[in-house]
């Protein structure tokens, strides 16, 4: 999987290409969101438009992003998820927990 970053004022956007299937991607997103805390930046909107698949372990690799994001005062938004990926939040419904956008610049804008 490859992430690509973005800065659009004080949200950080990270582009998500190929597959979140857990061990090594899982520990690179986990990496990824706590080099952005470490560097103060705690809001941010993952792009899934190019995620081809995520499983249970790219989904624990989330919650714990969105953990560790909301105990320092930030928080993490969904956007563009494909419609297979969308479905499997709607399923273990962590549409619950997550807020979804259909596009980043939505995302992005619900930060202001």
């Amino acid at each position: 999987m490859q992430i690509k970053e973005k800065i659009i004022g004080n949200v950080a956007v990270l582009k998500f290409s190929g597959s979140l299937l857990g061990e090594p991607d899982a520990t690179k997103v986990r990496k990824k969101l706590h080099r952005l805390v470490d560097d103060d930046m705690r809001n941010v909107v993952i792009d899934m438009g190019d995620l081809k698949w995520i499983n249970s372990a790219g989904l624990g690799s989330l919650i714990a992003g969105l953990t560790t994001l909301r105990n320092t005062g930030g928080d993490l938004r969904l956007a563009n998820a494909p419609d297979n990926v969308e479905s499997l939040f709607r399923i273990t419904e962590l549409v619950k927990v997550f807020k979804m956008y259909e596009t980043v610049e939505g995302a992005v804008a619900s930060f202001k």
